[in-house]
């Protein structure tokens, strides 16, 4: 279930904001922020502000994104095993006035002095890579798809990495390079399930995402 609190459009209608999304509104913004402050979810629900959205989804349904999940988690953590990084879940990052519960993040293993204001979640700035498995439903895809893309592309997260089953036959895609001020990444690797793609930068540079990952490979 997802609840909206929308963003008035300052145009004559949605379909006329382009491709870096809806035209930032820095008090309602704010506004958002006090009213998802508020929000007591039950345990197994997260709430996010998405481009001017409040929304609240269940953690793990289906069984199959929570399995992905995990198994992104993982590996990460194999990867990353000894040095100054770690993998998490269960984690909000906060870029301004938004907040993002990204399936797996990266954040340094040691968070002393990385928390965002009132210790609600970690700074995006601190944040070198966030993955999300794309859930069911259209709003979920888009979600995933379109509009954290572009938000964490605003936030300046370096690496963004999206499963997608729901893409073709399922793909992953790995984006770096982001360009705040346009809300897009520079560039983007995108195969489809079968075929590995690793991490190019970061702390997870070198990670392999594969059938480790995403399972076999489908046919067609």
């Amino acid at each position: 279930m997802i609840a909206h609190i929308p963003r008035p459009s300052r145009t004559a209608a949605p379909t006329s904001a382009g491709p870096e999304g809806p035209e930032p509104d820095p008090e309602l913004d704010k506004a958002l922020w006090r009213a998802w402050q508020a929000i007591d979810p039950p345990e197994t629900f997260r709430v996010e502000i998405v481009e001017g959205l409040i929304e609240m989804w269940r953690v793990g349904r289906p069984f199959t994104h929570a399995l992905t999940a995990n198994r992104l988690r993982s590996g990460l953590a194999a990867h990353l095993a000894g040095g100054p990084y770690a993998p998490y879940m269960a984690m909000y990052v906060v870029g301004g006035y938004q907040a993002w519960a990204p399936d797996v993040l990266l954040a340094p293993d040691d968070l002393t002095g990385h928390a965002a204001r009132g210790e609600l979640g970690i700074r995006a700035s601190s944040v070198p890579l966030v993955a999300e498995v794309v859930a069911p439903g259209p709003q979920d895809v888009a979600r995933d798809r379109v509009r954290k893309r572009r938000a964490y592309a605003r936030a300046g997260i370096p690496v963004y990495v999206i499963v997608d089953d729901y893409d073709g036959h399922g793909t992953v895609s790995v984006l770096t390079g982001p360009v705040p001020d346009e809300a897009r990444y520079a560039s983007e690797v995108r195969a489809p399930y079968g075929t590995a793609v690793a991490v190019p930068e970061g702390p997870a540079r070198g990670f392999v995402i594969g059938e480790q990952v995403t399972g076999p490979a489908r046919v067609p």
